[in-house]
């Protein structure tokens, strides 16, 4: 699953704390917004800008997107030249772009997840966008609605959106067929969920030789099911609420289908689940399961003949059908040296041509038109994804989005095992959060 980690604020604070103490007598940086000379070696020709990037791309299709929209961006701006440098995507290249920005050092575009803007908007490292993007024309209109608040902090953009991605139910129409649930009709509400996976579950004894459906698999996060219910994590002042009624109805479901099948004799199952062409959606041993749209090119890729559907996410009433998405985008570190060059790679990164130019044959845009073009409303399976995406929901743009995750996988853990009911489990994420919370005030 496309989980994507994010230091603590005490973690990006302690390092930036250290950094600045390691580079007090260091000279002092050129100010954001002025052209530095481009450094020898790095490919630039005389009067050229050298805008240095920071990525974490290692597949070979999304290389050469980015490249591709590289020498699009440079055939435009004869005057800038892009930088690729390659910096790992994981906890210790935050902790190293932290540090370069602690230090007054930092690269001038990083690809970063929306999933942080939060955290570091919140402590200073990121360079506000809201004018530049005004300017430009760049305005909320031009993606899906989530995009752009997702890469906004307290109203205030600090990211361009790029891919995203959605999740919906995915379901075995041989399945279906094998035991009389018409293929061409999937489960809409929370009943039929129910019922088509009893139908569908093959066990014997503790084992299951085929389970219909687990609520907490693969994608099935309780963001998933708390939005499916109608719940709301974040009320309109900021706080957290994870234990909204709706939320609590959804986490009591999931924690009644534990104990109807024993959470133990699943955990059995989940725990010897292969992964790639031995997933057990692919080799038939889970008939349905809650999945993003990057598993279409799994299946594509090691069972490319297996007969299934997609379908939104079963509601508790059969309408209202949401999903939630993530995804990734390009930020200007704060105390970058080049930020009016790096804005307008940023801006051309942010409309049509980049985004077809990046997102070609690798995922799906931010921007409704550029699916569009790829041709995603026609294929019987990827439609579907890019319906639901003007009906996605974010996850809480807050500094302390990791810890609400941490804490909301948790409390699905302990409530599923019977440590706590679903209401006393939430209530502890709500008041741990918001806690944590009040030190950004």
């Amino acid at each position: 699953m496309r989980r994507l980690k994010t230091l603590s604020y005490s973690t990006l604070a302690s390092v930036m704390a250290m950094t600045v103490l390691a580079t007090a007598c260091s000279s002092t940086p050129t100010s954001g917004g002025t052209s530095s000379p481009s450094a020898s070696g790095d490919g630039a020709k005389s009067g050229q800008t050298t805008v240095t990037f920071w990525h974490g791309l290692t597949g070979q299709i999304d290389l050469d997107n980015m490249n591709r929209v590289v020498k699009a961006f440079e055939d435009k701006n004869p005057d800038i030249k892009i930088k690729l440098v390659y910096t790992e995507s994981n906890e210790g290249a935050d902790q190293k772009l932290l540090t370069a920005v602690a230090g007054g050092n930092p690269p001038d575009i990083a690809y970063f997840d929306r999933f942080k803007v939060g955290s570091w908007a919140a402590q200073g490292s990121l360079t506000d966008l809201t004018g530049k993007a005004a300017a430009a024309g760049i305005k909320k209109e031009l993606y899906y609605p989530f995009a752009w608040d997702e890469s906004s902090y307290k109203g205030k953009l600090y990211a361009i959106p790029l891919g995203t991605d959605s999740r919906l139910l995915f379901y075995n129409k041989d399945h279906f067929k094998e035991v009389g649930l018409d293929p061409e009709k999937p489960p809409k509400t929370i009943a039929e969920l129910q019922a088509a996976a009893e139908k569908l579950t093959i066990k014997e004894g503790k084992r299951f030789k085929r389970i219909g459906f687990i609520p907490w698999y693969s994608q099935g996060w309780l963001y998933s099911w708390g939005w499916a219910y109608g719940g709301e994590f974040q009320d309109a002042s900021g706080k957290i609420t994870a234990n909204d009624p709706k939320i609590v109805d959804a986490l009591q479901w999931m924690t009644d289908f534990a104990k109807k099948y024993n959470v133990e004799d699943i955990a059995g199952f989940t725990s010897a689940a292969g992964t790639d062409e031995m997933n057990p959606f692919l080799t038939g041993q889970i008939s349905m399961k809650i999945d993003g749209n990057w598993s279409v090119a799994s299946i594509k890729k090691f069972k490319p003949n297996l007969n299934y559907g997609v379908a939104p996410i079963p509601t508790p009433t059969g309408t209202n059908f949401t999903t939630w998405s993530g995804g990734m985008s390009l930020i200007i570190p704060k105390g970058a040296k080049n930020v009016d060059q790096a804005w307008k790679f940023l801006e051309f990164m942010g409309k049509e041509e980049g985004q077809y130019l990046l997102n070609s044959n690798s995922g799906m845009s931010v921007i409704d038109s550029v699916n569009a073009k790829f041709g995603y409303k026609d294929d019987p399976i990827m439609k579907e994804f890019v319906k639901i995406l003007p009906n996605s929901h974010n996850r809480p743009v807050i500094p302390e989005g990791q810890l609400l995750w941490n804490e909301l996988a948790t409390a699905t853990e302990n409530a599923t095992r019977g440590n706590g009911t679903p209401k006393e489990n939430l209530d502890k994420v709500t008041n741990t959060v918001n806690k944590a919370l009040e030190k950004y005030k």
